[in-house]
């Protein structure tokens, strides 16, 4: 692989210096870029962190979920840094030196996601930003598996415990979608709604995967 996506440990909570230890460890094996997601991991990466890590000849960024302050930070010293939220990732690129964004609404409109980063348009980041907070109203990835399975980029199958959002909310992106040409959104079609019965969720994965593979021989390759 040409690099990694390093988060610190979860539950098992450390020290900042106990940080320092994991990541630098990581970076040993090659690049990498360090992953700043405290509402995931309960316990933030602080710049002290960061600026120590940045010694690191494998340390290749950060992806920080932080904030716009936190990315100007880095920015201001030469620390290349990726907005980790998709919904700030248009100013941070714009308005405080970001590098860019490690996106999740970039699977599902790519071309408009790269417009965003290629081109201050603030429009455009108001048009999407709706979508945007659609696929975060319940936990990543749980709207992007949804609205793949809506429009034929994925198979609409689920690993517990996650579970596709009710169809109250996959009506809901159809509408929030419409303002999009066909060859922006990612997929086989434009998305439609679907019934519950078209989701399966595995909760015995070994199992689950013959079956699956059952059911859509002939449709689509699992």
């Amino acid at each position: 692989m040409h690099g990694a996506l390093q988060i610190n440990p979860y539950y098992g909570k450390t020290s900042a210096k106990g940080i320092k230890y994991h990541l630098d460890a990581a970076m040993e094996y090659g690049p990498a870029v360090i992953y700043n997601v405290s509402s995931r991991t309960a316990q933030d990466i602080s710049p002290e962190i960061v600026e120590h890590l940045a010694k690191n000849p494998n340390f290749a960024g950060m992806k920080e979920c932080s904030g716009h302050d936190r990315i100007k930070h880095y920015a201001d010293q030469g620390i290349l840094c990726w907005s980790g939220n998709d919904d700030e990732c248009h100013d941070s690129k714009w308005k405080y030196g970001g590098h860019g964004v490690i996106s999740v609404t970039s699977n599902v409109l790519p071309g408009v996601m790269r417009r965003l980063m290629d081109t201050q348009d603030d429009a455009l980041n108001a048009k999407v930003l709706p979508f945007m907070n659609w696929l975060f109203a319940e936990p990543n990835p749980i709207g992007l598996n949804t609205v793949s399975a809506m429009t034929g980029a994925a198979q609409p199958v689920f690993r517990a415990p996650y579970m596709p959002y009710d169809l109250d909310k996959r009506e809901e992106v159809i509408e929030l979608l419409s303002g999009f040409k066909d060859w922006e959104i990612q997929g086989e079609r434009r998305p439609i709604a679907m019934d519950d019965g078209d989701f399966k969720v595995l909760a015995d994965w070994a199992r689950g995967v013959c079956k699956v593979k059952e059911d859509y021989d002939g449709k689509r390759k699992f």
